[in-house]
């Protein structure tokens, strides 16, 4: 699905969550451009993976409305969102462990394909989910893993196939929450470049507590506090902000 020239991909508009008297999302209205290379940075507790699980759709908001390309999907469930182009990874993976990696990524590949109900025919008998399914592979230098299963490689590696999956389905929003944990020097070099390098046309929304590389990669970056946006704009902008300063510093913030 794609909107008109200038429609978001991305909308949201004043959208909470609630649980109880913790307001984990509090009246966040948030914009991301087609292609745009976006962040959301906040300290622990500042309902960045709430606001992801909004986007795509694992929790309803309290209220607000979200839109992708122009069309309200608020009330949408998450394959119906991922049905329009949502995917996204989470803090901890999400694979088949018993599986092997090429396996992983061609279930990816089949998710949101109507031939995934055909039966008795193995998918690897789909030549352009085999196509796919290698070209992701040597884009997060899995190929050499393969045939393992997903339990047994690297961590790293473990990290870059949560990565490849999400982007089997050609989505348009991809939603990367903390790509980067748990990685070693080495390992985070890989993934940033891997990111960097991502089709332009996909629009991502990263979480990152890392702001060295939160701030490398996306040219506009929301700031969440407490459930609510304490600074949205470019990243000179929001790093030269006395209020985000003092947020990531532990001090109060009055605004």
């Amino acid at each position: 699905m794609s909107g008109s020239p200038g429609t978001p991909c991305l909308q949201l508009e004043r959208v909470s969550r609630h649980f109880g008297g913790l307001k984990a999302v509090d009246d966040v209205t948030l914009t991301v451009e087609p292609g745009a290379r976006h962040a959301v940075i906040g300290p622990n507790g500042a309902g960045k993976t709430t606001l992801f699980n909004i986007i795509s759709g694992e929790f309803p908001p309290s209220s607000g409305a979200i839109t992708l390309d122009g069309r309200n999907v608020t009330k949408l469930k998450p394959h119906q969102r991922a049905a329009l182009g949502v995917a996204r990874t989470f803090q901890i993976t999400r694979l088949f462990p018993e599986l092997s990696v090429i396996d992983n990524v061609l279930l990816a590949c089949a998710a949101l394909d109507r031939r995934k109900f055909t039966m008795f025919r193995p998918l690897s008998s789909h030549g352009d989910f085999m196509e796919r399914a290698g070209r992701l592979l040597d884009q997060f230098e899995l190929s050499n893993v393969r045939d393992e299963r997903a339990r047994h490689i690297s961590y790293g590696a473990q990290r870059r196939l949560d990565v490849a999956l999400a982007l089997a389905g050609h989505p348009r929003l991809l939603l990367l929450d903390e790509p980067m944990a748990g990685l070693s020097t080495p390992e985070r070099v890989a993934m940033r470049g891997l990111l960097e390098q991502l089709d332009p046309s996909i629009a991502v929304l990263l979480i990152e507590h890392d702001m060295d590389v939160a701030f490398s990669f996306a040219a506009r970056v929301t700031v969440l506090h407490q459930g609510k946006v304490l600074a949205d704009g470019s990243r000179d902008e929001v790093s030269a902000n006395e209020l985000v300063q003092q947020a990531y510093l532990g001090g109060s913030v009055n605004s």
